[in-house]
């Protein structure tokens, strides 16, 4: 039984859906914990509802980004991680911190990696007048939103699309790709080899939208 430990700061809808198909699916695992950098976030209230432990570490009470991090991994390792999961956690994690969760920590980014790095990426892929955007699962390195990928989903770009459009077809492929991708490695089924990621069943790391060509 694997221990997960996911970190959010606001609604955590991927943190629902990561749980979901755990209970669905039965994996060998548990959510041990659920933390986030804001008391106030939506998917506290989530994981209490549901019998999951959630507490804050509120970034705003330390003077640094280091202290920050070494309170947030005391906090993490209270619960004895076999993985931690960032669901929308809009925190930059320091190089000692991502180290210390090296190649047991995932995040997933609302853009094809390594395209669209940072904020706004569907304004980013709309500009740019790409054909087609999706998301990303990622082991997380010391290089902000780069990694051995993991998973991605491809949606269409549709002529008329805002961000908003583009973000929430983005968003459902982003609820299927990342339980999936926690599902592997819960079930150790990834293998990490010179920066690459595959599967040892051979699943198929992408997902295609219907719509796409």
């Amino acid at each position: 039984m694997k221990n997960i430990v996911i970190l959010i700061s606001g609604r955590g809808s991927n943190m629902e859906a990561i749980f979901r198909a755990m209970q669905a699916e039965s994996w060998p695992a548990r959510i041990a914990a659920v933390i986030s950098n804001r008391s106030d976030a939506q998917g506290l209230d989530f994981a209490r509802l549901h019998g999951i432990p959630a507490f804050s570490v509120i970034n705003t009470a330390f003077s640094s980004r280091n202290e920050f991090d070494v309170a947030l991994a005391a906090e993490i390792d209270r619960h004895s991680p076999d993985l931690v999961v960032l669901a929308g956690f809009m925190r930059i994690l320091t190089p000692s911190f991502v180290e210390h969760y090296s190649g047991r920590i995932l995040n997933i980014h609302p853009s094809l990696l390594p395209s669209f790095p940072g904020l706004h990426t569907h304004r980013q892929a709309l500009e740019a007048g790409v054909k087609v955007h999706g998301a990303t699962v990622h082991f997380v390195t010391a290089d902000l939103d780069h990694g051995p990928i993991v998973a991605q989903a491809v949606v269409p770009v549709l002529s008329g699309d805002s961000e908003q459009s583009l973000s929430t077809r983005v968003l459902a492929q982003e609820h299927v790709i990342y339980p999936r991708a926690v599902r592997w490695f819960v079930e150790e089924k990834l293998k990490l080899e010179n920066g690459l990621v595959h599967t040892l069943d051979n699943a198929e790391q992408h997902l295609i939208q219907e719509g796409c060509q």
